[in-house]
């Protein structure tokens, strides 16, 4: 049984001495949003970016487009332990302005996180963490510098496919005009 759609995202991690390395994480989302925004990834304890993220206790969220989809499916299927995903997809670390692990220059949002708390569920750990920095690509907002999704294209996982969010139905609030 799955709830789908999840959002699909790339995570990168690094330590002192290490290459940063780049997952794929469809298990993530936004906890709380006010005054601090608080985000969540989950992931196996296996996983090389599980044991990244405990020591550094820091993360970046790189939201990418539909375009990147065979990268993220790609940087699912490998280990950072045996291969530099920077260097193999041809995507570009740039230096955050508050963690150490790397931003993705190509995917049009990263979230800045730092890890406030770990809770383990067994077979997967959370990591929950403040956002301290977001940064979007130019490219990607509208005229009055707002994020337009038409222009992100996020993608999300679903019954092990990738999957496009598109067609506004509604915006918050619509739901008033049925009040007489």
């Amino acid at each position: 049984m799955d709830l789908f759609p999840v959002p699909t995202v790339l995570v990168t991690s690094q330590n002192e001495g290490s290459n940063p390395n780049i997952i794929t994480i469809a298990w993530t989302g936004v906890l709380a949003s006010g005054p601090q925004l608080v985000v969540y990834i989950s992931m196996r304890p296996s996983r090389y970016s599980h044991q990244l993220i405990t020591q550094s206790m820091e993360y970046v969220i790189n939201i990418p487009s539909a375009e990147q989809a065979q990268i993220v499916d790609y940087c699912g299927l490998v280990s950072g332990k045996d291969v530099d995903k920077f260097q193999i997809t041809g995507l570009t670390p740039l230096e955050a302005s508050q963690v150490k692990a790397p931003l993705i220059a190509e995917c049009p949002v990263n979230l800045e996180c730092r890890v406030r708390q770990i809770v383990s569920l067994g077979t997967h750990d959370i990591f929950i963490a403040d956002v301290l920095a977001v940064h979007y690509n130019n490219e990607v907002l509208d005229e009055r510098g707002k994020p337009d999704l038409d222009k992100i294209k996020p993608i999300a996982f679903c019954s092990n496919e990738y999957r496009l969010l598109s067609n506004q139905i509604g915006t918050l609030g619509y739901s008033n005009k049925l009040q007489k």
